[in-house]
């Protein structure tokens, strides 16, 4: 029914982190250090918010070759918003972001947003929740989880904020050695 929605590729050599709700202050530099160990890309769905914040994170990932996408200004929960109101925090983020990539914040949203919002975006989801936000989630359960069944193809969903960085930190390095001893490429999403 939205064709603009993508929840994995077709692609039996790659996979396609992405990182959630920043850029901030000590986090997106130790991804972005993490990744360029590995020579690793990632796409990053970044606040509006927090790239006003910090620029020269945001100019950071650009930099290095990632990929940005927009996960809205203010990580509105959509379904508490009318449709109109949430577009507005949408396209204050698209304004400064100019991307065609855009993932909703919980990945809840109307069907009413989603429809307004395929119709200018991809809207990228994931089959890979890392649940590295989750304080209560041990880190190793967390990269348990990740990797259990990683095939080319996947979208892993992880996050660069404080409050996941307990668990990034620990599951990244790991992901990525996997992924690395399966053969397989971290990508940026080119939909």
């Amino acid at each position: 029914m939205f064709p603009n929605v993508v929840w994995s590729i077709d692609d039996p050599e790659g996979i396609y982190l992405t990182f959630d709700d920043g850029p901030t202050p000590g986090v997106t530099e130790w991804i972005l250090q993490t990744l360029d160990r590995y020579d690793a890309k990632a796409t990053f769905f970044v606040l509006g918010k927090n790239v006003e914040l910090y620029p020269d994170l945001y100019q950071m990932i650009l930099d290095r070759g990632h990929k940005i996408g927009n996960h809205t200004y203010s990580h509105q929960k959509g379904w508490t918003m009318t449709t109109e109101q949430y577009l507005e925090d949408v396209d204050l983020a698209g304004d400064m972001l100019h991307t065609e990539l855009f993932r909703p914040p919980y990945a809840r949203i109307t069907r009413s947003q989603l429809q307004q919002i395929a119709q200018r975006y991809k809207v990228v989801m994931w089959n890979v929740l890392s649940r590295d936000y989750n304080r209560h989630l041990p880190p190793k359960k967390c990269l348990r989880g990740t990797i259990r069944g990683l095939r080319g193809g996947d979208i892993i969903s992880l996050h660069d904020s404080e409050k996941s960085f307990k668990n990034t930190s620990y599951v990244l390095p790991a992901l990525l050695r996997h992924a690395r001893e399966m053969g397989l490429t971290c990508k940026i999403l080119e939909l």
